[in-house]
């Protein structure tokens, strides 16, 4: 990642028509309860197509259980063929042969969801994004460029099909059928208690990672009290040892201590860095997949040198607001990236944990 890459225009992005994190005038605890309405996901199980490779009994095995812990229509689960020796990144003709298989068995789903660990790319696209909103090869002269809009940025919309004409795409990488089912259980798990929870955002020594996004940071010590949430914004390279983390956004090729905190079902977590979405090894710069593994239950990384625009990474104010308001977790996170070719998805697509508000008494 370039460190004399200019890091972007920073704007100032309204959440849901609404400043969630006013960093500016602000001091103290301040509960902001009061930005967040509540307007629920209207996805559905029925709503999810669930895509599993048949070359591959790992993936199938994940994918039916999908569909029991998730009650998905047993005619929403499909088989496509991937290349026996799938490669991390598709060719554009594999891509296209895997593009028409699902544009003959899909009807009215939403959502893609993905069963599987490779391939996580095509050419220098995420596949998330190359099934989403198709390829965009012009990316590829120059990785380094700018991106496309996303007209899914900062929607208000709750029908992405019907209103943009998107089936939103996530992949559920497989390390083990073990972990896969454990994030699937996570994911269902965080619609059934509001807990109280912690959000951290962490600015590091690592300029060029962790720049990009500190303008969206909130003042340490906010409050959102309806969603018993606490959020502490600190300098430092990471944290450790915290038991209620639900959010964790950071800026770092690697993520120190990440196994000694309790994440709690649905928790969202990511480190803007250039290669987090390469997901087949564990080399110099950490595979989003090692969040999952660590108990997180969302992430989101990059497939190919992205440059640190902060528009080709999730903006925490956009996908907290989503998030706190009720949407899933593909929602608000697909709507948190502006410029999101390179980036690939990996998750529990249908975790809401804020589906629901605490009463908060009033002062």
């Amino acid at each position: 990642m370039d460190v004399g890459h200019r890091l972007g225009q920073v704007l100032v992005w309204v959440g849901l028509g609404v400043m969630l994190f006013a960093t500016q005038a602000m001091a103290g605890a301040v509960d902001v309860s009061k930005k967040i309405p509540l307007r629920p996901s209207l996805l559905k199980p029925e709503d999810v197509a669930v895509i599993y490779n048949v070359n591959d009994a790992q993936s199938e095995e994940v994918a039916r259980y999908y569909l029991q812990a998730r009650q998905v229509p047993a005619e929403n689960l499909i088989g496509v063929e991937l290349p026996r020796h799938a490669k991390d990144a598709l060719t554009v003709p594999e891509f296209e042969a895997l593009k028409a298989q699902l544009d003959a068995k899909l009807t009215s789903q939403q959502v893609l969801l993905l069963v599987w660990r490779t391939p996580f790319a095509v050419q220098c696209n995420s596949i998330t994004s190359a099934l989403t909103l198709g390829l965009d090869l012009n990316q590829c002269r120059k990785t380094c460029d700018p991106g496309r809009d996303s007209p899914y940025f900062n929607s208000m919309s709750l029908r992405p099909w019907a209103d943009h004409h998107l089936r939103l795409s996530m992949l559920l990488p497989i390390s083990s059928v073990d972990s896969a089912k454990a994030l699937i259980d996570r994911g269902v798990l965080s619609e059934f208690s509001l807990n109280d929870a912690d959000g951290y955002f962490v600015k590091t020594r690592d300029v060029a990672r962790s720049k990009p996004r500190e303008p969206f940071f909130p003042q340490d010590g906010m409050t959102i009290k309806s969603k018993k949430l606490t959020l502490h914004t600190v300098s430092q390279e990471s944290i450790e040892n915290q038991g209620a983390v639900m959010f964790y956004f950071t800026g770092q090729k690697q993520v120190d201590f990440m196994l000694t905190n309790t994440y709690l079902p649905g928790a969202i977590a990511d480190h803007l860095t250039s290669s987090g979405g390469v997901l087949a090894s564990y080399n110099a710069q950490m595979p989003a997949s090692r969040w999952l593994d660590a108990g997180v239950t969302g992430s989101y990384g990059t497939v190919s040198e992205p440059c640190n625009y902060w528009q080709k990474f999730p903006h925490p104010q956009i996908v907290m607001a989503h998030y706190l308001s009720g949407e899933t977790l593909i929602e608000a996170y697909w709507k948190s990236v502006k410029w999101p070719m390179q980036g690939v998805f990996v998750g529990e697509p249908l975790a809401k944990p804020y589906a629901r508000s605490a009463p908060v008494m009033a002062e």
